[in-house]
């Protein structure tokens, strides 16, 4: 991509025909500029860092904790997660799992 020294903008290429050679040219200023090389840009783009997924046996590893009673063994402290599991109208769905390591129950506030 190239952009206009003079407003910004983003360039067009204008291809050549009748006599007129490739080139760039700004949609909104004046600016025109020939292309005399071959026009080659190689960027390297670093890989975007991965964030943990909720998933499988350690689904709740990495999840804050709150105080919420338990209903099975009414421990006063759980891990917790909040996921769009209906329409983006509706109220996000909390799930909890008790930090007992005896109970370890699951359940969800809807």
């Amino acid at each position: 991509m190239e952009f206009c020294p003079m407003c910004g903008n983003l360039l067009q290429i204008e291809p050549a025909g009748s006599g007129r050679r490739l080139r760039f040219f700004c949609p909104t200023c004046p600016y025109v500029c020939p292309v005399t090389n071959k026009i080659v840009k190689k960027q390297h783009l670093a890989k975007k860092e991965l964030e943990t997924i909720f998933s499988g046996a350690d689904a709740m590893k990495f999840a804050p904790k709150t105080a919420t009673t338990c209903p099975r063994c009414h421990n006063g402290e759980a891990f917790f997660r909040q996921m769009q599991i209906r329409s983006a109208d509706e109220p996000m769905t909390t799930f909890y799992k008790c930090c007992n390591d005896n109970c370890q129950h699951e359940w969800r506030d809807d």
